[in-house]
């Protein structure tokens, strides 16, 4: 089902809805784990990386010091392996995380959390990487029907959909504007 067929049903976060949940995770992040020392944000790719890096410069603010962030690409870590390319081969962009994750606190960070298999093949990558002490995850939406036993650590909205419906992110960076749509037929 593409997205060019679906209408948006209601808008449930607007830029500034966005703006306010993302520094309340960010306040939860540095309460949790008493400060940043010892954490490294690692946003999933695509929209992930950019909530990461908003999420950094809020904890940067309140904090008063930079957060070490990276990026990774599960791509090859999927169980539904998509091919994208002309050749039938996998779209891989890469990770770029240029921080030791052995013995961090690593924070996840993914736009929407949903079967919960983004996540797992995350998992996956990150301890091919290193072995970190701690993963939590932050996501800016929870739209529920997980298929595998994963939660948020840290939830920006919990939004119960249908599996009919979809959620759709856009983000500035990429979209040219920030909201979070329910989508259906």
């Amino acid at each position: 089902m593409g997205v060019a067929s679906l209408k948006e049903k209601a808008i449930v976060l607007d830029e500034q809805a966005i703006r306010r949940a993302l520094t309340r995770i960010a306040h939860q992040i540095i309460e949790k784990n008493k400060g940043i020392e010892h954490c490294v944000l690692i946003g999933i790719r695509t929209r992930g990386i950019y909530l990461a890096n908003r999420l950094a410069e809020r904890i940067q603010q309140i904090e008063g010091k930079a957060i070490q962030i990276g990026e990774i690409d599960i791509t090859m870590y999927r169980d539904d392996l998509s091919k994208k390319t002309n050749d039938g081969e996998p779209l891989v962009k890469g990770s770029n995380i240029d921080v030791n994750i052995t013995d961090k606190t690593v924070v996840l960070v993914d736009d929407v959390l949903f079967t919960g298999r983004t996540v797992r093949a995350a998992l996956d990558a990150l301890v091919d990487i290193g072995r970190p002490s701690q993963i939590q995850l932050a996501v800016l939406v929870d739209r529920g029907h997980r298929e595998l036993p994963i939660r948020a650590d840290f939830v920006g909205k919990n939004v119960p959909t249908s599996q009919s419906e979809k959620i759709s992110v856009t983000l500035t960076e990429i979209d040219d504007i920030d909201q979070v749509s329910i989508l259906e037929k």
